[in-house]
């Protein structure tokens, strides 16, 4: 579970009002499901927004008590910085595995994983596919950016065709490399998977698309539907080598071409 006594940096909570005659209404404020400190994540970067769209979800449903969540080893490893609700974390690739454990230990607990690419796609695929085959009623929350971040900018399963990394640098090579991997629409062929939806955080209508994605998926293990899963195409400015609204543009012209945003699975 998330560390005892860790210190964090508290900051005043502005939030966005609007004033008509004396009636004040709050329009956008922090969730209390997070933080108010600093993050470390690379400018442009989308995992600070799927952060936020997280705990908003949690607070709307009034879950935070109830809520677990698992993190992985990768960009997002730290969580527990930045949530404000009971956080542990797994060895590499094995999320789906401790969050099974703890939600049949603890049924009535809200049990989600928050992973990469690298996390879910690479050396997790046994785990999530498994996961998923049994049906677990847990929610997933996997954030694609196409590398492996937190390493060095090494190719992941996800990386595209072409796409230049840190290992490789003539691009990626659909003969030596093999083809990217679409895991959603791998998973929907299993009768365990009940909801799959694939999203975006590349401008602000898609983030709104996505925050329903996510409350959708919350849902679904709310009213023990079954696994749920949500995918998040997100930008990496620092290892695609571009500016953050470069980033921006490549999801919304090529990433989301090959990895087509939508739902995949509702049962």
């Amino acid at each position: 579970m998330r560390p005892k006594n860790r210190k964090t940096k508290k900051r005043k909570n502005y939030p966005a009002i609007k004033q008509s005659n004396d009636t004040t209404t709050v329009l956008f404020s922090q969730p209390a499901s997070l933080y108010a400190v600093e993050n470390h994540y690379c400018a442009g970067c989308g995992h600070g927004i799927v952060h936020r769209l997280v705990c908003e979800a949690i607070d709307e449903f009034g879950i935070r008590e109830r809520v677990i969540a698992v993190a992985p080893v990768g960009c997002a490893v730290i969580a527990y910085d930045y949530w404000n609700f009971d956080v542990t974390e797994a060895a590499h690739g094995r999320t789906p595995a401790v969050a099974t454990g703890i939600k049949r230990v603890r049924p009535n607990n809200i049990v989600f994983t928050y992973q990469g690419d690298g996390d879910l796609a690479a050396i997790g695929t046994a785990e999530i596919i498994h996961a998923a085959n049994r049906g677990e009623n847990i929610t997933i929350i996997f954030v694609n950016n196409g590398v492996y971040g937190m390493t060095g900018g090494q190719m992941a399963p996800t990386t595209l065709a072409g796409q230049r990394t840190a290992t490789t640098i003539h691009g990626r090579s659909l003969r030596r490399e093999g083809y990217p991997i679409k895991i959603l629409e791998m998973l929907a062929v299993l009768p365990g998977t009940k909801y799959l939806e694939r999203v975006s955080v590349h401008s602000a209508h898609e983030v709104l698309r996505a925050k329903r994605a996510i409350s959708k998926a919350f849902k679904m293990q709310i009213d023990n539907k079954g696994f749920s899963m949500v995918e998040v195409l997100s930008m990496c400015p620092t290892y695609w080598d571009m500016t953050p609204i470069q980033a921006a543009d490549r999801i919304k012209n090529e990433v989301s071409t090959f990895y087509p945003l939508g739902v995949i699975k509702s049962c």
